[in-house]
């Protein structure tokens, strides 16, 4: 281990990078090439299948197997990088481990000397996918490694409050970032759309995410354009029929996953609205998205999401709310477009990618005990400490620093 405040960071647990599937990934990318940007040897354990790079935007790529199995795959692949890691001649400084469900090999991490924090998602065993089998050992995995003595990572501050209250412990609450963008609108035109004739859905096809709530309170507002639904159905055929159903004959439009991030950031920057229905989990990278490309948001009224949209979005919680919500827009394009500028302001500099790497920068070398907690003061980094601190215990017991009264909680 080096005496310096230079690190080997590794990251594990993931699909790993180039980022091509979630906000795990997303974060790895955007977090890891900047820390080796700021002098960091940064290791990411990839599962990208096929993947034969190495190193990408600085970062060093451990391409390891998984089984192709849903309920196993990613349990087998973080059991594999953890034995890399773990490794002497591999061993990092310090790591991130991302997903509570690897909780089964945290253990081997603490064994191992290696400081590491655990990135503990939002509540998956709440998912309805989940339920059953699945649904237990989300729940043991989130207490396992809530309880393992390791730090931990909430992306929200209603998750950070989960943590404190089910569990009694403090966690870096470091949220993601938030792209900012100005989409041209060409690519519309091939899908028979025009720059604010849409109101908009990028969602998995999951009943938690509201879907049949946002489609049927479309069905009934009577819009003028039509609505677009973004996301394939992974839930099953029961709940993508269902939602068909409410569908009616509207002019809703399926049009499955959208793999083309160019025309996805220009279906979020030309909507009318964008409807987010997404009731579990943190912070969530498409709500940002979608802020960060000026979107009008409407969105089911969770603690997260109200959070993350600082207020700006209009909110809903049953079909009427949805079925308004849409009808306020179309009568009034012109403020929905002044609420998406208003949201796009605010990630700008609420959700800044600089300072989110400032969050993990900080974490990683406070819990590899190359700084003393009380040389981390909050004037260090204003901006990202006094919006994503926990806010509610004394600050002598923070296992981070002080923190002031958060405006979030």
């Amino acid at each position: 281990m080096n005496t310096g405040n230079w690190m080997h960071i590794a990251m594990i647990g993931t699909r790993g990078v180039p980022a091509q599937y979630g906000g795990f990934e997303t974060a790895v990318e955007e977090v890891g090439k900047r820390l080796v940007a700021r002098g960091h040897r940064v290791t990411v354990y990839c599962r990208n299948e096929g993947q034969t790079l190495t190193e990408y935007l600085g970062m060093e790529l451990v391409n390891m197997p998984a089984l192709r199995k849903r309920s196993l795959e990613t349990l087998s692949h973080t059991a594999l990088s953890v034995r890399h890691a773990t490794r002497p001649k591999n061993r990092p400084d310090a790591a991130v481990v991302f997903n509570a469900a690897n909780a089964p090999f945290l253990a081997r991490m603490r064994r191992a000397g290696i400081p590491t924090a655990v990135h503990m998602d939002g509540i998956e065993w709440k998912r309805q996918k989940w339920a059953g089998a699945g649904a237990k050992y989300y729940k043991w995995a989130e207490r396992k490694a809530a309880t393992e003595g390791l730090a931990l990572i909430a992306d929200a501050q209603g998750i950070a409050d989960h943590l404190r209250h089910t569990y009694r412990r403090h966690s870096y609450v470091i949220a993601y970032g938030a792209p900012i963008l100005y989409p041209e609108s060409d690519l519309l035109k091939q899908h028979g759309l025009e720059t604010g004739g849409y109101h908009l859905v990028v969602a998995r096809m999951e009943p938690e995410n509201h879907v049949h709530m946002i489609v049927e309170g479309y069905a009934q507002s009577g819009s003028d354009v039509p609505l677009v639904v973004v996301g394939g159905a992974s839930y099953g055929d029961e709940y993508m029929e269902r939602v068909n159903r409410l569908a009616g004959d509207s002019d809703t439009r399926f049009v499955g996953s959208v793999w083309d991030q160019g025309l996805l950031n220009q279906l979020y920057g030309n909507a009318r609205s964008y409807l987010h229905g997404h009731s579990v989990g943190g912070t969530n990278p498409s709500l940002l998205r979608a802020l960060g490309c000026a979107a009008p948001v409407s969105a089911y009224d969770v603690n997260f999401n109200r959070e993350v949209t600082g207020g700006n979005a209009r909110f809903f919680a049953h079909v009427d709310d949805v079925t308004m919500a849409i009808r306020a827009d179309d009568r009034d394009v012109e403020a929905a477009l002044m609420r998406g500028r208003a949201g796009q302001d605010h990630v700008s500099i609420a959700y800044r990618w600089d300072d989110v790497t400032d969050g993990y920068e900080q974490m990683l070398l406070e819990i590899a005990g190359r700084v003393r907690r009380s040389t981390l003061t909050l004037s260090t980094r204003p901006p990202f400490h006094e919006r994503h601190y926990s806010d509610r215990a004394e600050p002598d017991t923070l296992t981070y620093g002080a923190s002031p009264a958060s405006p979030l909680a």
